[in-house]
């Protein structure tokens, strides 16, 4: 599976007509490109172009005398391919500026809707103008609202909108490649990944400090270390799958199963010390009913089930003792 849209970086010596030579030949070639000029004003010291291909594919290019920087979700030519890769947060803060500016112009006009989300827009776009992944980014939010069942786009993409408006999560590039780049659409995965900012939001509603991708001693990483008043809690998030789309016939066994294979993994072998989320926002309403009547175990404490509402609120029980606060927009059954 290819990865998100990173930056290409040459230490060589560029001009006009080798942009021509080495870019736009290979690529006019194969795909029917074109060069044109940039659409907002380059960095300042820089020139800059933009091929687009014949099939919708984009790269960007922009150089001084002695370095360049491509980003493209197209093939990348040869002279380019042994160049040292960089997310926008390592490379100058008016390149990335620029090609940003760039990407999300070139994204809301293939996507007018996402105009209206733009903090997600921005934070998913090295996903949703990636190489393999665009289309089914694009697909996973436009028609299946981010992973809420009974509800609209409008509605679930808020809720994100929503969360990343409050601009707690720093890493974008990481949590953002979450989601995936693959051809094909899994919307197991995707939901799974969106989990993760779902549980970001409950912790920001009860006033905790995230830090994402904790290293453990296991070698595993943990979710998320959630920190308040100085004490730290490590937080592990998982998300069943509703029995329609498993083997497991019932909402109780789905989770339960579910819950056991990180129990049994590697939250066993970390050997206590994290509080277990467990998602059932992938649920109907109808199924999740039947789970906060019976509240079954999910063969790890301390633990959180719970289900998540596009409007911002969340309901559900724990097992064993939480040392998480719930935030008030948390109904505790």
């Amino acid at each position: 599976m290819a990865t998100p849209l990173r930056f290409r970086r040459s230490n060589e010596h560029w001009t006009e007509g080798r942009v021509r030579s080495d870019l736009l030949q290979p690529l006019q070639s194969k795909f029917g490109a074109s060069l044109d000029g940039p659409w907002y004003k380059p960095p300042a010291g820089y020139e800059a172009r933009r091929l687009e291909m014949g099939n919708g594919d984009l790269a960007l290019f922009c150089w001084t005398d002695d370095h360049a920087f491509w980003l493209g979700n197209t093939e990348t030519p040869k002279t380019l391919w042994r160049t040292e890769k960089y997310t926008f947060a390592e490379v100058d803060d008016g390149v990335a500026e620029w090609a940003e500016r760039e990407l999300l112009a070139t994204l809301y006009e293939e996507e007018p809707w996402l105009e209206s989300f733009p903090n997600l827009a921005r934070f998913f776009l090295p996903v949703l103008l990636s190489k393999d992944g665009r289309h089914t980014a694009r697909e996973f939010f436009r028609d299946y609202a981010a992973g809420f069942p009974d509800t609209d786009r409008d509605a679930g993409l808020t809720f994100y909108e929503d969360l990343l408006d409050r601009g707690i999560i720093d890493d974008r590039y990481t949590m953002a490649a979450k989601l995936g780049t693959s051809e094909q659409l899994n919307l197991d995965r995707m939901r799974s990944s969106m989990s993760e900012f779902t549980v970001a939001r409950l912790l920001d509603d009860a006033d905790y400090d995230l830090t994402p991708e904790i290293e453990v001693a296991t070698g595993h990483s943990i979710d998320f270390r959630a920190i308040k008043d100085g004490d730290g809690t490590l937080v592990e998030v998982t998300r069943p799958r509703p029995p329609g789309r498993r083997s497991a016939n019932s909402a109780v066994k789905a989770i339960r199963e579910t819950a056991e294979t990180k129990s049994t993994g590697q939250l066993q072998e970390h050997g206590g010390g994290i509080t277990l989320f467990v998602d059932c926002s992938s649920f109907p309403e109808s199924d999740w009913g039947g789970i906060v009547a019976e509240k079954p175990e999910v063969r790890h404490r301390p633990a959180v089930v719970f289900r998540a509402w596009p409007e911002g609120y969340f309901e559900g029980y724990t097992k064993g003792s939480v040392p998480i606060d719930l935030p008030e927009t948390f109904t505790v059954r």
